[in-house]
């Protein structure tokens, strides 16, 4: 169904969430017509972030807001929908737009395929009645989900469509850029230089499918690296696991922008730790740019002022591959924890592919090689 008429059966005023490939429809839909307005659209760090921020919006207004996200976020959500949505508390409405990833039966990247299969009964659990949208979806059958939706609204409960890849059509185009020239791949390819044979764990999306691609490219081995292929927002601290039990090992966390802010409270954790062996490079584009290039807060904030109020000794930003190739190379010999914040551009190669290797392959080679680390 057109995405504009999916927003008019729904007819709230009020969005937040974050983005999502199989939403990109509606994320266009919400930029051309909003753009980031604290009145009717917000671009959230995460899908509990979000949540909240719709709750307070309809303490302030008495209206309904809708958080949109893909199912991957259910997870953030579980909390302030049991703790704070739910009418047993305080009966807060709202309307969730859910991207079923992993659908069963449609054929989807592993760190998808046991999320889509449980995606509409964790729903149930926790007592969002959801209406699924396809290709095939009338626009009346959506209305009249919706006048039925209504009903529950009004009860304190909340609500949620849950849709299937290519059911939202007609997104106007929208072109996410900014003016950095420094792209993401080559900033990995002087990273991957930089490391040698060091560990690296890299973030979800494109990151790590990008730095798969480059070890193919050198014909070097991917038992150096975890690619963390899901689980958005928590490289940091796998990484941080990693470095303090390989303490004579040096520990590359390759990060991006969306994903710490994600859970940022894991630069706190990683401050408070100080492993003097782990390197931390932020590449910031500020954009969700594997989802479809949304924009992330993450340009407008000081991250190398938040790492060192949450106690990394040593944190600089570089916009430029000789500044970036300098520091690379003295926070290798620094021997304490470091943050590199790199600009980036948006975008990547259209022929940009996946690992070819399982995760459950990734795990046991990268596994085996710490092992021989001291």
């Amino acid at each position: 169904m057109k995405v504009e008429k999916l927003v008019q059966i729904i007819g709230s005023d009020f969005y937040t969430g974050v983005p999502d490939s199989q939403l990109k429809a509606l994320c266009n839909y919400l930029m051309a017509t909003y753009g980031i307005d604290p009145h009717h659209h917000v671009i959230a760090a995460n899908e509990g972030n979000c949540t909240a921020l719709a709750a307070g919006y309809h303490l302030a207004t008495g209206k309904i807001p809708v958080v949109y996200m893909q199912n991957s976020g259910e997870g953030n959500i579980i909390n302030p929908v049991a703790s704070l949505l739910n009418d047993k508390v305080y009966a807060i409405p709202v309307v969730f737009i859910v991207g079923w990833r992993g659908e069963p039966g449609i054929h989807d990247e592993p760190q998808h395929i046991y999320q889509g299969e449980v995606t509409r009964q964790l729903l149930d659990d926790m007592d969002i009645a959801n209406f699924v949208i396809s290709k095939d979806t009338t626009d009346e059958e959506t209305e009249k989900a919706m006048e039925s939706f209504r009903q529950i609204l009004k009860a304190g409960k909340s609500v949620a469509f849950v849709i299937r890849k290519g059911a939202l059509t007609d997104a106007p185009n929208v072109v996410y850029k900014n003016d950095y020239p420094m792209l993401r791949e080559e900033i990995i390819r002087h990273i991957v230089k930089a490391s040698g044979e060091d560990p690296i764990i890299s973030t979800t999306g494109k990151a790590s499918r990008e730095l798969f691609e480059i070890r193919a490219a050198n014909g070097q081995s991917h038992k150096y690296d975890f690619l963390t292929v899901g689980s958005m927002g928590h490289s940091s601290s796998i990484a941080l696991g990693v470095a303090l039990n390989k303490l004579e090992q040096r520990i590359w966390c390759v990060d991006g922008d969306g994903a710490v802010l994600m859970h940022m409270g894991s630069m706190a954790v990683i401050g408070s730790n100080k492993p003097r062996n782990l390197i931390h490079v932020v590449i910031n584009n500020g954009a969700h740019e594997t989802v479809g290039g949304m924009p992330t807060v993450a340009d407008s904030i000081d991250l190398v002022g938040i790492a060192r109020a949450c106690g990394y000794p040593y944190a600089v930003c570089v916009d430029n591959f000789d500044t970036l190739d300098a520091e690379l190379e003295a926070a290798k010999t620094r021997n304490e924890l470091s943050l590199i914040e790199v600009k980036c551009s948006i975008g990547a190669r259209a022929d940009l592919g996946r690992p070819t290797t399982t995760a459950l392959e990734n795990k046991k080679d990268f596994m085996e090689y710490l092992e021989t680390l001291s």
